[in-house]
């Protein structure tokens, strides 16, 4: 069976886990696949809200599968914090979870370090979450992280921890005059978790590749989004992985003969949370009206978000990037009771037009705007696409022409119900 991929095409918070959600009731295995507690996944169903920071949002159905791949970085404590909250709600996840072996993890000096670094950094600051997220990012890539299979090693434990240990310490303590780790206190605590793990771990490549193989349907869940990935998104002010459908084949292990849907999870207008350049942010009224109708705060850190309007080049990005194969369009309910509603189009640089999103002098980007007419009427009652309003459908359509991809879904409201498939 093949394998589908739910990709954010903005800065993140597009709504992925709803359609995440939608789409979970009629697959096997759902994959995590980079990222870490830094990034709140929300599912609305009937009166009850989940908010999933490290565990895939398919856990809600009790017969999916649900893998933590080995592009993420894991918090041990964030992780028994959320399976314990979803367990007291009634939903069994213990069993039906798994853990890469090579998935990194998060240990509290990450998030020492990543709280005392963004505090130094004065007017250079990224807008992290602080929650060690890069820092763990960094070991991995210097190769002095922790693998979840290392906890396996007894040669773990008196070679390579108390080295590491030894390293952190003198940054703590010499660089930002932090308490050092304490070794007996880390390792009691790893020996620990291993334990509370064990029956978790597999190895993703050969487990994700032999369930494919055998025709079971896996879906592939990133967090944030194009516009903040390492590589592709507007640097420095991004995420520390992959989002992006490269990060999604490494960071799972399934082999790209598998992949073959790409869903693009779009918002009807954008936001973005933390620093960094955004062509169609709304400074005044507009962007606090779309603040408020779309309850625009971060469902992790309750950050307020930067609000605009509809960027089409940056889901172009996002489209050449990803290889989308269709578009699931978010919150047009927010848009509801604007007048006029504006669309980027293109980009001006240095008085030129370009046809693309430039990896460097974002801020000198002049947008090219198109005007839309709105509706003027509710539309989150609405479950059919010939129901919606006229010029609703208009938007619609103009945003699929513009962005050179199929709109295959509108969402008009948080619940699984106000999801209106349009084939």
């Amino acid at each position: 069976m093949p394998a589908t991929l739910i990709v954010g095409t903005q800065w993140g918070d597009e709504g992925k886990a709803k359609v995440i959600d939608y789409l979970a009731k009629e697959t096997d295995i759902v994959v995590r696949y980079q990222g870490g507690a830094n990034a709140g996944h929300t599912v609305k169903v009937g009166n009850d809200k989940y908010i999933f920071r490290l565990i895939p949002s398919g856990i809600l159905y009790p017969r999916t599968i649900c893998v933590l791949g080995g592009g993420m970085v894991i918090d041990p404590d964030a992780l028994f914090d959320e399976i314990n909250e979803i367990e007291s709600k009634g939903i069994e996840a213990r069993g039906r979870l798994r853990i890469a072996d090579n998935a990194h993890l998060l240990m509290p000096y990450h998030k020492e370090i990543d709280i005392r670094s963004e505090e130094a950094s004065g007017a250079y600051k990224i807008g992290t979450t602080k929650r060690g997220i890069g820092a763990c990012y960094s070991d991995k890539v210097n190769r002095h992280g922790i693998r979840v299979g290392m906890l396996y090693s007894d040669a773990f434990y008196t070679d390579i921890l108390p080295r590491l240990i030894e390293e952190k310490n003198k940054i703590l303590e010499k660089v930002y005059s932090a308490p050092p780790v304490v070794f007996t206190d880390l390792k009691e605590k790893l020996l620990a978790l291993r334990e509370k793990i064990r029956d978790m771990v597999v190895n993703t490549p050969y487990y994700l590749n032999m369930e494919l193989a055998s025709g079971k349907r896996v879906l592939l869940e990133g967090a944030q989004g194009t516009m903040l990935d390492l590589d592709f998104g507007t640097y420095p002010y991004v995420t520390s992985s992959n989002p992006t459908t490269g990060g999604a084949l490494s960071g799972s292990g399934i082999s790209f003969r598998y992949l073959k849907s790409v869903i693009g999870i779009t918002k009807a207008y954008s936001t973005r949370v933390g620093e960094g350049p955004y062509p169609t942010e709304c400074h005044g009224e507009e962007g606090e009206v779309l603040r408020k109708a779309g309850n625009e705060f971060g469902s992790v850190t309750g950050r307020p978000r930067r609000c605009g309007w509809f960027d089409t080049e940056v889901v172009r990005h996002a489209a050449r990037i990803n290889g989308l194969s269709a578009l699931a369009l978010t919150k047009l309910d927010v848009l509801d009771t604007f007048k006029t509603i504006k669309v980027a189009t293109g980009y001006e640089l240095d008085g030129k037009r370009i046809d693309y999103f430039p990896s460097c002098r974002v801020p000198q980007l002049q947008v090219i705007y198109e005007e839309f007419a709105g509706w003027q009427e509710p539309t989150s009652h609405i479950t059919k696409w010939k129901a919606l309003p006229k010029n609703a459908r208009k938007y619609v359509e103009a945003v699929s022409r513009f962005c050179g991809v199929p709109v295959a879904w509108v969402s008009v409201g948080p619940d699984r119900e106000n999801t209106i498939a349009l084939h």
